[in-house]
């Protein structure tokens, strides 16, 4: 059960989880944002309540925001861990530059001149993961964005 209420408060919220959902959200949110939700409800219960997502030999723990390649622990920023998780949660689907920055960076992302950020945190990304011989990488879909094989 995932609760979709006007109230944000963290009494809200707590009381919520208390009472039994899954998860809460605070409208307004973004449809990708429910949809990601949704979709890690279906997989903690499709693992017997496991939260950990496995693409390859990356595993990423939401509930810490810790990640693994293999047995070595990945140190990312914030904006990586939330674009490596975009990733991982939509695996092998070329995603559009500005569909990443309205799930990364927010509503607020229209307002700027140019996506080239994106590319470098990707950049950033490849470079971490590859160190620590990573299975998955970064492609790049020309004109469109990237995909994650």
């Amino acid at each position: 059960m995932i609760i979709l209420s006007a109230k944000d408060s963290v009494d809200d919220k707590v009381e919520g989880l208390e009472i039994g959902a899954d998860d809460y959200l605070a409208k307004p949110f973004h449809l990708a944002e429910l949809m990601a939700r949704i979709k890690s409800v279906i997989r903690r219960n499709q693992q017997d309540g496991e939260n950990i997502l496995v693409y390859k030999n990356i595993s990423i723990d939401p509930d810490n925001r810790t990640v693994k390649v293999g047995k070595e622990e990945l140190i990312l920023n914030r904006k990586e861990y939330d674009l490596l998780y975009y990733f991982v949660i939509h695996p092998e689907k070329t995603l559009q530059k500005t569909t990443l920055a309205e799930a990364i960076w927010g509503d607020y992302i229209d307002q700027s001149d140019s996506l080239d950020f994106i590319y470098s945190q990707i950049k950033n990304l490849r470079k971490k993961l590859k160190a620590l011989n990573s299975e998955a990488d970064f492609q790049a879909v020309y004109g469109i964005g990237y995909k994650f094989v």
